[in-house]
């Protein structure tokens, strides 16, 4: 496996050019080496300069054409969005050629990727057309809290339907799996109710009975050390407060709300189960401030950091 890391600059009109520059900036000469910025050269020396910074970025670009470049900031638009999703495509290509050995994606914007034509719920179900990949299961990591959800950008009604047996036993594996390779010998997983007191016997439904237990109880003959469902409202606190390394999210909010309330500015993105390793800052485009050089890139050097991590030797051994 390569030790290069692939970073997509994402849509060219928010803050990805930016944060991915400074984080470029911040590091030592060596670490920088192995980096590498999907993107759009004359875009990302903009945002340097925005930045007031002096980093030569030329020989750390995969340089990708746009038609205007650089665009104007936090505006948009349907070139931004066909290049956001060009970047993607020829870093997902050479990740699964070897070129470099995960990519880190910095945020798009979901309405200017559909209007270029693109449609996709976000990076994970492009990347998971893009590899011809069957599944793949969002998980996100901060430093005392991680989180895998069973479904994420569908309706709430829609979310409760995919909470099947089969399902919820598959996001238990993955993220039993994903554990182990970064370090975690026997991970303690619990997985969330999707009612309120998962069901409480039937009164408030009757998933939790028939088909998230299921999954835990096979699960659990399988060796994985699973336990549930728990009650959501209570389970977050317990895996914060070390009492599991993992939890199961039956839906988006379920698992979203709870890590970004305890590291918003930390929280890692990545895709679990698809042939090529992916991680990603856990926030948007921000029109709202894109130019102006203000953007926290926390975000991107955890997302860098939890990268390195899966090209080092002890990720590939486990």
């Amino acid at each position: 496996m390569s030790n290069i890391i692939g970073i997509t600059m994402g849509d060219p009109c928010g803050v990805g050019p930016e944060i991915s520059v400074r984080a470029l900036a911040e590091m030592p000469e060596q670490e920088r080496e192995s980096i590498r910025i999907y993107g759009n050269l004359a875009t990302l020396e903009a945002a340097r300069t925005a930045l007031g910074l002096t980093v030569d970025l030329t020989p750390y670009v995969v340089d990708l054409p746009i038609e205007g470049a650089p665009l104007p900031w936090g505006k948009l638009s349907p070139v931004a969005g066909d290049a956001a999703f060009r970047f993607i495509e020829k870093a997902a290509r050479d990740a699964e050629a070897g070129v470099i050995g995960c990519i880190v994606t910095a945020p798009i914007n979901k309405e200017a990727l559909n209007l270029a034509g693109h449609h996709y719920d976000g990076h994970t179900g492009m990347l998971r057309s893009l590899t011809g990949s069957k599944a793949a299961y969002m998980l996100l990591a901060s430093e005392r809290l991680k989180v895998i959800h069973v479904s994420t950008h569908v309706s709430l009604q829609e979310a409760i339907r995919r909470s099947t047996t089969e399902r919820v036993l598959a996001t238990i594996r993955a993220g039993d799996a994903h554990l182990k390779r970064i370090g975690y010998a026997a991970p303690r997983i619990a997985v969330a109710g999707v009612n309120p007191h998962c069901g409480e016997n039937g009164l408030f439904g009757s998933e939790d009975d028939d088909e998230i237990a299921p999954a835990v109880k096979a699960a659990r003959a399988e060796g994985i050390d699973a336990h549930g469902p728990i009650s959501a409202d209570t389970v977050f606190h317990r895996a914060y407060s070390g009492g599991f390394d993992l939890v199961v999210a039956q839906y988006h909010d379920q698992g979203h709300i709870p890590v970004k309330l305890v590291a918003f500015d930390t929280a890692v993105n990545v895709s679990v189960d698809l042939p090529i390793d992916r991680t990603s800052v856990d926030h948007g485009t921000a029109f709202d401030i894109a130019g102006k050089g203000i953007a926290n890139h926390g975000n991107m050097n955890s997302a860098i950091a939890y990268a390195r991590k899966l090209v080092s030797g002890a990720a590939k051994r486990g």
